[in-house]
C-alpha cells in the first residue's frame, strides 16, 4: 500500500476563528481544510507544517504545540498527518501555493465549520472542539 505523510496547521485568531483554505484540482469540487501538505525530503513534520502554512496562506507561523497524529486509509493510501497548534507571527494573507490547488483563504467561525464542505469531514468534530476550547481561554 502506498503511504503519504504530512502535517497540518491549526491556527485560531483572537476572534476565535479558524484559518482554512479552499482547495482542490480545477476539475473537482473544492473543499475546505486547515493548511496542510506532504512532507518533503529531509524535512521534519514541524518544518513541513510551517512551510505549508506559508505556501498556502502567506502567513508565517510558530508551532505552539503538537495536537495529535491522524492515521487513516484513504483510497488505498496509508495516510499519516501530524496536526499542530500554530500561532501566526507574521506575513499577510496571500495564496502562494506552487501546486495551484488553493483557491481561497478565510478565517472561519465555529458556526461556519458546522456547514462547510470539508476535505476531511472526520476533522469537523475536532475543529469544532478546538474552537470551543479556545473560547474558554
Amino acid at each position: 500500500m502506498e503511504k503519504w505523510v504530512g502535517a497540518a496547521a491549526v491556527c485560531i485568531n483572537s476572534q476565535n476563528e479558524l484559518l482554512m483554505v479552499k482547495q482542490g484540482k480545477q476539475t473537482e469540487a473544492h473543499s475546505w481544510s486547515v493548511p496542510s501538505g506532504g512532507l518533503e525530503r529531509n524535512e521534519t513534520f514541524e518544518e513541513c507544517c510551517i512551510r505549508e502554512l506559508y505556501e498556502e496562506t502567506g502567513y508565517i507561523g510558530h508551532i505552539k504545540k503538537p495536537l495529535f497524529v491522524k492515521e487513516a486509509d484513504f483510497q488505498n493510501i496509508d495516510v499519516v498527518v501530524h496536526y499542530y497548534l500554530v500561532d501566526i507571527i507574521g506575513g499577510k494573507m496571500t495564496i502562494q501555493d506552487p501546486d495551484q490547488l488553493i483557491h481561497a483563504i478565510a478565517w472561519q467561525s465555529r458556526k461556519d465549520i458546522e456547514v462547510l464542505y470539508l476535505s476531511f469531514p472526520e476533522d469537523r468534530e475536532f475543529l469544532h472542539h478546538m474552537l470551543q476550547q479556545s473560547e474558554c481561554l
